[in-house]
C-alpha cells in the first residue's frame, strides 16, 4: 500500500504553485523521524551506570513524550479558540468551529487517560529499577501542562503550593518566563465570560421584555408549587409536613440569594464564584432556551467547556491513582507529596466550576416564562418568506 508522503524510486520533482520545481515529500523526512526516534535515551542505559539498562524505562519515556506531543495539540486548539473569542463579534460559524475543536480536545483527553493502561503494564518493582535516576525531575515540571492550565484560566490563587512555594519554583528561569507569560495573557475563562456578557436577548426594551425578573419569578413560583404539594399531601402527618415545608423554604432562600446581584458579588469577593453576574444570567438564558435554534451552538459551547474541564479532572484523578499504585505514599521524585498532592488538585484546579453550578438554578421547561413572539422569531433564525401573491381570478 503506498503512502501519500513516501517517495518512490521513480519519483521526480513536482511543480509548486510558484512554478518552481520542488522535491517530492518523503514520509520519514516530513515527520522528522530521525530526530523523533533518537529522542529516547534511557538513563539506565548510559555506560557509566552499573547493572545494565532497565527494560521498562523506554516505555516510561515514550509514554511521557507522547503526552507532551498531545499537550502541544491541545495548546494549538486552545490558542485558536482564544483567537476567535477575541473577535469583536463572534459569528455563529465561529461558535460551531470552537465546539468542533473542543470536541477534538475532549477526544485527546480520553486518549491520554487510556494511555495509563499501557504505562501500568509496568509493575511498581519494575519502576523502582530506574526511578532513582529521575531525581529531581518530575511531571510537575511539565511546561506545557502549566501552559494548558494557565491558558484555560487556572489562576495562581487557586493553585496548591509546591513544597509551600509557588509552582514555578520547580522550573528553570527560561521556563518560568514562558509560564508566567501565559499567566499574563487573557485566559479562556475571561474570554468566555466576556462573550457571555455580550449575548443579546436578556433585555428587549422595545418589546417590554426582561429575562431576569421573569426568570426569578418562575423559580419562586416553582417553590410555591412545591409548598402547595406538601400542604395537599394527605399521606403525611402534620409534623412531617412541617419538616418538608422547612426544606422547601431553605431551598427557596438559597436559590433566591444566588439569583441576587449583591449576594453573587459577595461570593465573588470570597472567591467562591468567578463568573460575573451578567455572564451568569446569559448562561442561564442559554441553558433554559437551548432548544431555540440560535442558542443551540452557544449551549454546545458551554457544555463542551464543562466536558473538557471534567475530562481534565478525570485525567488528574487517573494520574493520581496510577501514582498511588506505583509508589504508594512516597514523595514524588520532584519532592511533592506525590499521590496526596495529585489527589488534591482534582477539584481544586478546576476552571469552569461556575458553569457546572448553573444546574442549581434550572427549572422545568414547562415553567419557563414564554418569550415574546418577535423575540422567538429572532431566536429561531427563521425569516418568513414573502407570501406568494394570490392567483388572479380567471377571466372566464
Amino acid at each position: 500500500m503506498s503512502c501519500p508522503f513516501s517517495k518512490s524510486e521513480s519519483a521526480t520533482p513536482t511543480i509548486g504553485a510558484d512554478g518552481q520545481e520542488k522535491e517530492p515529500v518523503y514520509y520519514h523526512s516530513y515527520l522528522k523521524l530521525d530526530e523523533v526516534l533518537q529522542a529516547q535515551v534511557p538513563l539506565s542505559s548510559l555506560p557509566s551506570e552499573q547493572g545494565g539498562p532497565a527494560h521498562e524505562e523506554l516505555l516510561f519515556i515514550i509514554t511521557h513524550q507522547t503526552y507532551e506531543l498531545w499537550f502541544k495539540q491541545i495548546l494549538h486548539e486552545i490558542d485558536s479558540i482564544k483567537t476567535m473569542l477575541k473577535s469583536p463579534q463572534v459569528e455563529e460559524q465561529m461558535v460551531q468551529k470552537m465546539v468542533h475543536r473542543l470536541g477534538r480536545v475532549k477526544q485527546i483527553w480520553k486518549l491520554l487517560g487510556e494511555q495509563f493502561l499501557v504505562l501500568e503494564t509496568m509493575t511498581p518493582q519494575e519502576f523502582l529499577a530506574f526511578r532513582d535516576f529521575l531525581h529531581p525531575a518530575s511531571g510537575f515540571q511539565s511546561v506545557q501542562w502549566r501552559l494548558i492550565e494557565n491558558k484555560l484560566g487556572l489562576e495562581s490563587g487557586q493553585r496548591l503550593q509546591y513544597q509551600r512555594q509557588e509552582y514555578t519554583t520547580a522550573l528553570i528561569d527560561e521556563h518560568k518566563d514562558v509560564v508566567q507569560g501565559a499567566e499574563a495573557e487573557t485566559h479562556l475563562f475571561a474570554l468566555v465570560e466576556a462573550w457571555l456578557e455580550r449575548i443579546p436577548f436578556l433585555e428587549e426594551p422595545s418589546l417590554g421584555y426582561e429575562f431576569w425578573p421573569l426568570y426569578v419569578a418562575a423559580v419562586n413560583k416553582g417553590y410555591d408549587e412545591d409548598r402547595d404539594r406538601v400542604l395537599q399531601d394527605d399521606t403525611k402527618d402534620e409534623e412531617r409536613k412541617q419538616e418538608l415545608l422547612a426544606e422547601v423554604e431553605r431551598g427557596r432562600e438559597q436559590s433566591m440569594q444566588g439569583l441576587q446581584f449583591e449576594k453573587h458579588e459577595e461570593l465573588r469577593a470570597q472567591g467562591r464564584k468567578r463568573l460575573s453576574f451578567r455572564a451568569t444570567q446569559a448562561a442561564l438564558l442559554i441553558y433554559m432556551y437551548k432548544d431555540e435554534p440560535i442558542l443551540q451552538w452557544p449551549y454546545q459551547l458551554i457544555q463542551s467547556l464543562c466536558e473538557v474541564d471534567e475530562m481534565m479532572g478525570n485525567f488528574r484523578h487517573r494520574h493520581a491513582q496510577m501514582v498511588h499504585r506505583m509508589i504508594g505514599m512516597k514523595p514524588g521524585t520532584g519532592g511533592s507529596a506525590g499521590y496526596m498532592y495529585l489527589k488534591s488538585t482534582v477539584d481544586r484546579h478546576r476552571v469552569f466550576t461556575d458553569l457546572f453550578d448553573l444546574s442549581t438554578y434550572l427549572i422545568p421547561a414547562e415553567n419557563l416564562p414564554p418569550l415574546p413572539e418577535e423575540l422567538k422569531q429572532q431566536l429561531g433564525l427563521a425569516h418568513t418568506a414573502p407570501k406568494s401573491p394570490a392567483p388572479k381570478p380567471s377571466a372566464e
